[in-house]
């Protein structure tokens, strides 16, 4: 699997972390930066992986900040862009599982490194159920998407 991930300056420790981890365990890796704990913008990165994302340049996203918010809500300004936060393991596989999620993001200053190396892979790992429920709910979610977003 391919994984897109990007991080602002908040979230550089944890993205650096995951990198050499997600090699480690044989996933490629696309890295979008940023490249140190120099001051950058969250909405920069979320864009950044949303469009490769959408570019089909990877399978699923990651995307790091201080709390995970500021890139969720960047990132699901995208069409097509079902990016969740997600702090524990729970959310981070039924986000998947039921909604489709493509995009994960987590908070470097809201969890231990430890805890946000489990939700990723568990993000990672979760396959989307496709049950008519969910399948119709996320129907929902395209033809809101359809509707507001031109």
């Amino acid at each position: 699997m391919k994984v897109i991930i990007a991080s602002d300056h908040a979230g550089f420790e944890y993205k650096t972390f995951m990198v050499k981890d997600l090699h480690e365990k044989g996933y490629e890796v696309l890295d979008l930066g940023t490249d140190s704990e120099k001051p950058t913008d969250y909405p920069d990165h979320a864009a950044d992986v949303a469009k490769a994302f959408l570019n089909k340049e990877g399978e699923r996203g990651i995307l790091i900040c201080g709390s995970g918010v500021g890139v969720s809500i960047a990132a699901n300004k995208f069409k097509g862009i079902r990016a969740g936060v997600c702090h524990d393991t729970y959310s981070a596989h039924q986000c998947v599982e039921h909604d489709d999620a493509n995009i994960l993001c987590i908070g470097q200053r809201v969890i231990g490194i430890e805890l946000a190396r489990e939700i990723i892979y568990i993000f990672l790992n979760a396959q989307y159920s496709n049950a008519p429920r969910h399948a119709r709910r996320v129907e929902k979610i395209i033809a809101i998407e359809n509707k507001n977003m031109k």
